[in-house]
């Protein structure tokens, strides 16, 4: 079992990428943090940690002083970038201080799970030991350069599916399709037809709530909010 901490300065976000986890055979979520400090405090504390999963933005250091720290520590620990800094100087800097992997959010379940697949199969290819030919070599190397799923009927676009999610994730309670339109920027029937699409697969919750007209208004909410 590889033993993973997930660390986002959200709460919210780091339950809902940790329910991700989870969800992957051979993962298990060794734990949480929420800022700089928790995190390497974590990454010593925990009898074992195999991979981070490591946010950017945090509220006392960024993830990248955290690596160096780490590696200031003698920590090895293996570390995947998944933030929302996309900016080309800090995905250098992530690549340059030995982060294995770089994800941008917004992100779908597939997603996730394609790069953790891949540091799987990368893990096991390490775990034989002995040497390597150069063919070898290019298989290690290229490991979790491994494409990611789109995981969504045809005609549905990933960045568009995770707005969405998003969107329901930070609210503080359910929504309609107009107001998550509005706090995306797509359309309203766009806005719905993927709120159907997270209801079908049981990723949101649909309630009703009836005004003075009498009819019904559809509002969703993430089915994983606890």
């Amino acid at each position: 079992m590889i033993e993973v901490l997930v660390v986002d300065d959200d709460t919210r976000v780091a339950r809902v990428n940790a329910a991700y986890v989870e969800k992957v055979p051979g993962f298990h979520v060794a734990g949480q943090a929420h800022s700089a400090l928790e995190a390497l405090d974590a990454a010593q504390r925990l009898p074992r940690v195999d991979l981070i999963l490591l946010d950017h933005h945090l509220p006392d250091r960024t993830g990248l002083e955290v690596v160096q720290e780490m590696r200031r520590r003698g920590l090895q620990t293996d570390v995947i970038m998944v933030t929302a800094a996309r900016d080309v100087s800090t995905v250098q800097a992530a690549m340059r201080q030995g982060a294995l992997q770089y994800l941008v959010k917004p992100f779908a379940f597939a997603g996730l799970r394609a790069k953790l697949e891949a540091y799987a199969e990368l893990r096991r290819t390490l775990d034989g030991g002995g040497e390597a030919e150069q063919a070898e070599v290019d298989r290690i190397f290229g490991a979790l350069s491994a494409p990611s799923e789109p995981g969504l009927p045809k005609g549905h676009s990933p960045t568009t599916a995770e707005l969405v999610r998003q969107c329901l994730l930070k609210a503080d309670g359910p929504l309609s399709a107009q107001e998550i339109a509005e706090r995306t920027g797509v359309s309203r029937q766009t806005a719905q037809r993927y709120l159907k699409l997270l209801e079908r697969t049981g990723r949101a919750v649909l309630t009703l709530k009836y005004g003075e007209a009498g009819r019904p208004e559809h509002r969703y909410a993430w089915a994983t909010r606890t």
